[in-house]
């Protein structure tokens, strides 16, 4: 039922299309808001950005079908090339309904806490990572990385090896303001915990204030106007020859790739021995990919990664804005490398602002943005009951990666694709608020299946979503880490 000045899912998805340039079947989506704990309509933010990419797979679909049917017709001697060039063909009609449940949705954006290795949860956390009461608020630092957690412990003059109780005590006797920029100095990810009107007069916020939640921007290389596949492909899944690119690590990044594979994609992430990994995160989310390592920062390296971007159809990468330009793998360098190429870049806060070079993870936007403000009291922080903006950028990057693919089709060039956390964070707090406090978490007993992996038997939750008949799903299980070699 529609309530009274909000936008349903549907509603979203509908602005969501006309952001990104496509027009997009009619979603059916199941349920409402709420169905997470939270005042935040965290469903309809998950619906809407699933929803999107699952209209966009359909859209595909149709695609492949009128490209079938051009072909057939060409084989047959009956269509005229010339008269007939970018005219539209007529196929059998929609692909069916798209359809996605609003509960199963909402279990999606928190997948990784049902991920079960021999029935054993994977550990998502470090035991540093966390909030802690400065003098005067709170701060978040996030150490789940080696590198993180000992540049944290410097910054705040501890020895390396110190305890969570050690840290504790030091964030109390310093402004949460200056935890945060003295551990972002040493290199490290904190976030002090602002209120919504703080982070609203904030110079980053009202950096990305402007900008779209999902921005896609054609790059005018002069390259023509392609196709999804060369027909080939029609008749198998939807993504079938559609090569993906994955530089990306933890959720946002790889829950985007991860999207694309779900429909056939073939999805080659690409790591390095040199960055380290969040365990759970990396099994969770390299369902139906491959695994190889390259370090960019060779020359033997960067050569083999040529190789794969000139084979590539979208690459999806979340190092920090210009890491990858100042290693010759730029937006334009990969652009030139591989005309018509789609390249989806993911930032904490942005591309653009004094924070634009910060690094951040959702736990720490929240922060920043004013969510976990409003999540406790004001006094004590609470968090989102998901991981909402790692999951709902991830989702809007995949609909970005098919826009892109989409529109590359019909107008040629290549595409960039921008988003961001922050971003991502204003678009949710624009869908309004409902009373869902009390309410009780769904069980997600109905969406988990069960595979088989290298490290054990593995539970986890299916890919949302359907159209029609036709449900995504992984054909392979998480690789281990580098098993793979850096070729298509």
């Amino acid at each position: 039922m529609r309530r009274e000045g909000l936008r349903t899912a549907a509603d979203v998805v509908e602005e969501l299309a006309a952001e990104t340039g496509l027009h997009l079947p009619a979603v059916q989506v199941t349920g409402d808001d709420p169905v997470l704990p939270s005042a935040f309509r965290i469903g309809t933010a998950a619906a809407a950005s699933i929803g999107a990419v699952t209209a966009a797979v359909a859209l595909v679909v149709e695609e492949r079908a009128g490209q079938a049917a051009r072909t057939a017709a060409v084989h047959e001697g009956g269509i005229d090339m010339a008269a007939t060039a970018g005219a539209a063909v007529e196929v059998s009609g929609p692909v069916g309904p798209v359809v996605v449940g609003m509960r199963e949705a909402a279990v999606a954006f928190r997948d990784e806490r049902y991920l079960l290795v021999d029935g054993e949860a994977t550990p998502m956390w470090a035991p540093l990572s966390g909030d802690y009461r400065a003098a005067d608020g709170w701060v978040r630092l996030h150490c789940n990385f080696d590198h993180h957690r000992d540049a944290a412990l410097r910054a705040l003059g501890l020895a390396l090896g110190s305890g969570r109780e050690d840290v504790a005590q030091a964030c109390a006797r310093r402004a949460a303001a200056d935890v945060e920029r003295v551990v972002i100095d040493e290199g490290g990810c904190a976030a002090a915990m602002r209120s919504p009107a703080e982070w609203r007069a904030h110079p980053q916020a009202r950096a990305i204030a402007g900008t779209p939640v999902v921005g896609v921007a054609r790059l005018d290389d002069g390259s023509p106007p392609g196709r999804i596949d060369d027909g080939s492909t029609a008749g198998s899944r939807p993504l079938a020859g559609v090569r993906v690119l994955d530089l990306t690590r933890v959720i946002a990044g790889p829950v985007a790739s991860r999207a694309l594979a779900g429909y056939g994609a073939e999805v080659l992430r690409v790591g390095a021995a040199h960055l380290p990994e969040v365990p759970g995160a990396v099994i969770g989310t390299a369902f139906g990919k491959r695994s190889c390592e390259v370090d960019l920062r060779t020359a033997e390296g960067a050569a083999a990664f040529r190789e794969l971007v000139a084979g590539a159809d979208v690459v999806v990468q979340a190092y920090r804005p210009g890491a990858l330009a100042a290693l010759g793998f730029g937006t334009a360098d990969m652009a030139a490398i591989r005309p018509g190429i789609v390249c989806v870049d993911i930032s904490a806060y942005g591309a653009n602002g004094p924070w634009a070079g910060r690094r951040g993870f959702d736990s720490l936007v929240q922060m920043a943005c004013g969510i976990a403000w409003e999540g406790g009291d004001g006094e004590r922080p609470v968090p989102l009951p998901a991981q909402v903006l790692d999951h709902a950028t991830g989702w809007l990057a995949a609909l970005g990666a098919l826009a892109g693919l989409l529109r590359q089709r019909a107008e040629g060039g290549s595409w960039h694709v921008e988003l961001s956390l922050a971003r991502t964070a204003r678009w949710l707090d624009g869908l309004g608020r409902v009373d869902g406090r009390d309410v009780v978490e769904p069980d997600p007993a109905d969406f988990l299946a069960e595979m088989d992996g290298p490290d054990g038997r593995l539970t986890y939750v299916r890919p949302p979503g359907r159209i029609g008949d036709l449900r995504p799903f992984w054909s392979s299980p998480p690789p281990r880490r580098g098993e793979h070699p850096p070729a298509w």
